[in-house]
């Protein structure tokens, strides 16, 4: 059954713009043909389709809301984008199908990109949520400067991984249960020093993802299926 975002008042769903577009245009859906909705904070709606339309689409609620069972850790990945956006948008699908709950993207001394398509990422993230069967949508941030974001965080715990030679704890040791964890991964030519020293200074802790040094959109990955399997 076909699963659509909807806006959820008493027991008409409101299908968004995108998604009657897709539902009349594409799928040539029906009045009387059902469907799944989730409304992006965690409710899961049997309905049936009553008015269809390119530019509307509303749907009788039959059953719900059925909430989806939060994981116990909240991870906000902020990431410098990669010169080659298909690469981090790659990325953020993968994360989303496996588990994260804000996305932000950074600007940094080495960054090669300075620009996001925000409306793009938000897409891509919603298909992802569809297609792996969830109800919460993860929030997408725009690009914010690397000292905003490190002097801004009320996360519980901060971490930064970066490739200097310095002490550091592997990731794989990090507790994520029951904690909103920010996690800070940079541009291909990584942080600078002076970055990473704004980031412990602000009481960011230094974490390593091993031997190997990985790729940006790689790292962001590697966060999101680490604190999944620990958690």
């Amino acid at each position: 059954m076909n699963i659509f975002i909807a806006t959820v008042v008493d027991k008409t769903g409101t299908l968004t713009s995108e998604e009657s577009w897709h539902c009349a245009k594409v799928l040539r859906k029906k009045a009387g043909d059902p469907i799944q909705l989730i409304d992006g904070t965690g409710n899961f709606y049997e309905a049936i389709l009553e008015l269809v339309s390119d530019k509307k689409c509303t749907a009788k609620i039959l059953s719900g809301p059925l909430l989806q069972q939060k994981r116990n850790y909240y991870l906000h990945l902020a990431i410098a984008p990669t010169k080659q956006i298909d690469r981090i948008e790659w990325m953020i699908e993968k994360a989303v199908e496996i588990g994260i709950d804000e996305i932000s993207f950074i600007n940094c001394h080495n960054s090669e990109r300075t620009v996001i398509k925000t409306e793009r990422i938000n897409k891509i993230v919603e298909s992802a949520v569809k297609q792996s069967m969830q109800a919460y949508l993860p929030k997408v941030n725009e690009l914010v400067s690397f000292k905003d974001i490190v002097a801004s965080s009320n996360a519980e715990q901060k971490l930064i991984a970066h490739c200097f030679d310095s002490e550091k704890e592997n990731v794989k040791q990090v507790d994520f249960k029951n904690k909103t964890t920010l996690i800070l991964i940079g541009p291909e030519g990584d942080f600078s020093k002076e970055e990473v020293e704004l980031a412990l200074k602000n009481k960011y802790r230094a974490v390593s993802f091993g031997e190997n040094r990985l790729r940006t959109e790689t790292a962001g990955l590697y966060v999101c299926q680490t604190a999944s399997i620990l958690s």
